[in-house]
């Protein structure tokens, strides 16, 4: 018996070789190209412009692995967690975060993490497998007819910041920003996509290679390497040294402006002292600076910072002339806030990290 390839995975043109291959039109091609990519469809019945011949072949040789909503929780703030089933039964998690200017779709890119990040959630999940540029496309999908739907307001924002590291996943995340921002997709623009990393020196240079248009946040959350090696494991093979030497060369390449994100954590980083050394890293390139509230987690080992020393770390960074927000968190009834996704659900933390796992 034949195995069914995704159709989501070939180019307009290997679309156009499968139509002539079989005695159709080669303009059958751009058609369903549509289909899949502008117009969203998740079966081949949607596809109504074209024959059912054309509909029967295309589902007797492929296959539409759409993702689906398999929970959904709303918070008392709006914001609206999802966990995401895939075709292979694995989960992943993405939320909306609707503000008074924005609508925000944070998605993921890796089932698990392979970081092990102190402070997040994600980090103590088994890392399974990458994402697939159509399954990311999904969930924008997804968030945004949520935005539409239960707020009747679009989609404005993307962000790569739920769970996995995007840029240990760079094809495919480059290929799904490709087909979001294309006319022939989604068409929204890349300068409201932010791609998150934990840091990946030599990926962060390759994105200045290849001339991206979105925009880059980096999770730096500590500004000297040893207390950055103690919360970030990553930062042991990409020192704060080699994450300037990449930006600043990203930087040249793009002359896009790079948030630093920043998690306050009480007594461990959010001291004047530690505030000094992120403004000197903050004159290597342009940037601004997002002061994220912590948000604790199962088992964690850090607690949020008060709210005086939030303010006199700010104030301080204010006072060196960066560009500072502070981000309140949004969602934490549900656990859908910064460093929370995977936590728990309505079953808990250990159900979900059941349904996390290989088939």
């Amino acid at each position: 018996m034949e195995t069914k390839k995704d159709i989501r995975v070939l180019s307009l043109e290997e679309l156009k070789t499968v139509f002539i291959e079989n005695g159709d039109q080669s303009f059958r091609a751009k058609q369903v190209y549509e289909w899949l990519w502008k117009k969203s469809a998740r079966t081949f019945e949607e596809m109504t412009n074209l024959s059912k011949a054309t509909r029967e072949l295309l589902d007797k040789h492929f296959v539409i692995n759409a993702v689906s909503i398999d929970d959904m929780q709303i918070s008392k703030d709006r914001t609206i967690k999802n966990a995401f089933k895939l075709y292979d039964r694995n989960i992943v998690e993405g939320v909306l975060i609707p503000s008074t200017t924005r609508m925000t779709a944070c998605i993921s890119a890796q089932v698990g993490c392979s970081l092990t990040c102190k402070f997040c959630a994600t980090g103590k999940l088994e890392q399974l497998r990458n994402l697939n540029a159509d399954e990311m496309y999904d969930q924008v999908v997804l968030i945004k007819n949520q935005a539409e739907e239960k707020y009747n307001t679009p989609l404005t924002n993307i962000v790569y910041m739920g769970m996995g590291e995007p840029l240990l996943n760079y094809k495919n995340v480059l290929e799904s920003i490709s087909k979001i921002t294309s006319p022939e997709g989604l068409n929204m623009s890349p300068q409201r996509i932010t791609v998150s990393t934990a840091g990946v020196a030599k990926m962060i240079k390759k994105l200045g290679d290849d001339g991206v248009k979105f925009n880059l946040a980096l999770s730096l959350h500590a500004a000297s390497d040893a207390k950055r090696d103690h919360i970030m494991p990553i930062n042991e093979s990409n020192s704060l040294e080699a994450l300037a030497e990449a930006l600043i060369y990203f930087y040249s390449k793009t002359e896009t402006r790079v948030t630093y994100e920043y998690i306050a954590f009480k007594d461990f980083n959010d001291s004047l002292d530690d505030a000094r050394d992120l403004a000197k890293f903050c004159k290597h390139i342009p940037c601004k600076v997002n002061i994220i509230e912590y948000n604790p987690i199962d088992d964690g080992e850090f607690q949020q910072t008060t709210p005086e020393r939030l303010d006199a770390f700010a104030n301080y960074l204010e006072n060196k002339n960066i560009i500072v927000n502070v981000r309140r968190s949004r969602g934490k009834d549900i656990d859908a806030a910064c460093g929370q996704l995977a936590n728990k659900n309505k079953e808990g933390f250990e159900i979900r990290k059941m349904k996390i796992q290989k088939i």
